[in-house]
Parts: structure tokens; sequence; C-alpha cells
């Protein structure tokens, strides 16, 4: 895991970018014309991932399933037998809560949609995370936790082994479908609900898609989100690496 970390953090922006930096400075005197590009492609693409404008845009091609309307809320034990929230990696021993880990504010936003349509609806809720840091607790075991102890809603599967978008999916697969549950809402942010529902459907669910967390929105920023944001980069590392993503699930699984 360490070793695949380092790696995908130095071929993916802004890891590549800093690299293409690197090589426009080793190359300044040797071949100015191609450090120049490499300094202007690296510029260029920290620049790009910095525009709020540039994430929404990118994330309304990766945003492609609409939201529930809270009107149907109530109904969608008609529609599923089961609510899965799927993890979103763990903040390690916050002080503030007695050292303890805590979900990341993306699975807390994922925690408090499947509350919603957990007490909406009445279906049962399935938490499907694994171990982030390779040591317990596990994200479908924070989850919970926080589930039961912030929003009352008591969970009554956790599928603590998954590392991915695609072991969630399996993984769930293995507790729920032996139940004879096969239909299921996966609550996720809305960017990352494609690969979600690709993998859930190729695991034997019929699904039923609950995004939370749009960033395709109207930005509302000033100056048409054309000033750099350093939450920005951020946002669009995760629409990066969901657009990859996307891709290396379909060559790969």
């Amino acid at each position: 895991m360490p070793i695949r970390y380092f790696i995908k953090q130095w071929l993916m922006p802004p890891g590549v970018l800093f690299l293409l930096l690197l090589l426009a400075w080793w190359l300044r005197t040797r071949r100015p014309l191609l450090a120049a590009l490499c300094f202007a492609l690296a510029l260029g693409g920290l620049w790009l991932m910095s525009l709020p404008l540039v994430v929404q845009q990118a994330a309304r091609l990766l945003e492609t399933e609409p939201a529930l309307p809270v009107n149907e809320w109530a109904g969608l034990a008609g529609r599923a037998d089961a609510i899965v929230v799927l993890g979103a990696g763990r903040e390690r021993g916050d002080p503030a809560w007695g050292g303890a880990d805590q979900p990341t504010a993306t699975a807390l936003e994922r925690i408090q949609f499947a509350a919603r349509l957990a007490k909406a609806s009445g279906l049962p809720v399935l938490t499907s995370g694994g171990l982030h840091f390779g040591t317990p607790p596990s994200e479908a075991r924070l989850m919970a936790d926080r589930l039961r102890e912030d929003f009352a809603v008591e969970v009554k599967w956790q599928e603590g082994a998954s590392r991915t978008t695609w072991e969630n999916a399996l993984f769930s697969a293995q507790v729920l479908q032996p139940l004879g549950i096969r239909r299921v809402i996966v609550v996720t942010q809305a960017w990352h609900m494609q690969r979600s529902r690709w993998s859930f459907e190729r695991a034997g669910f019929e699904v039923v898609p609950a995004p939370v967390g749009f960033l395709g929105r109207d930005h509302a920023r000033p100056f048409g989100g054309l000033l750099p944001e350093s939450r920005a980069m951020w946002q669009s590392g995760q629409l990066l690496n969901e657009a990859v993503g996307l891709v290396g699930y379909r060559l790969f699984y």
C-alpha cells in the first residue's frame, strides 16, 4: 500500500505538475525550449486546478446522476431493501474527540444524508469501508458510531474490509445478497456516483443512486470563479482521481 500510494501521488496532479517544474529547472540550460514547455504545462495545470470555474465544469461531466427529490424519500422502501453508505476516509486522533479517530468531512456529509433517508424511509443501513490506515477502527465502524450517536440511526450491518469502491460493492454483496437483498440505495458523493453505481451493478445489485455533495452547481464565487482558491485545488484533485478511476475500472474490472 505505501508504494502504491507513493507512485500514485507522483503520477497524479499536483505531484506530476511539480515533477514537470523540476524537469523544467533541470533542462533550463540544456534544452531551453523543452524546459519552457514543461514550465508552461506545470504552471498552467496548477492554475487551472485552482479555479472554482474549472471545478464546476469538470464536476458536471462526472455528476450524471440527479439528486433524489425530497418528496420521494418516504417512498424509497418500495424501491429498495437497504441503504449502503460508502466510506470516505478518516481523520486520525482528533484531540477534540479525546484522541479518537473521526470520519472525514466528506464521510460526514454522506452519513448525514443517509440518516435522513433512513429516517424518512425506515430502511436498514449498511456502512462500507475498511481500515483506511491499516489499523482499526474501520471506516464502517466509525460511520456506524456517528450514525447511532449523532443521528439516532442504528446500523444493521458493517462491511469493514473494503479498500476501494470495487471492494465496497463486492463485499457489500457478500453481506446482503445471501439475505435476499439485491435492491440498494447507494449514498456517496455526486462525482463518485458513476463509478459506484457501475461497481454495485456488476456485483449484482439493482441500484437507486443517492448522490450528495454536488460540485457542479453554481459556484457563486466573485469574478466568475476565475480567481485561484486552495479549496478548488483539493476538489480538482478529487475529480481527476475519479476520472482516472472511471477509466481504470472499465479497463481492469
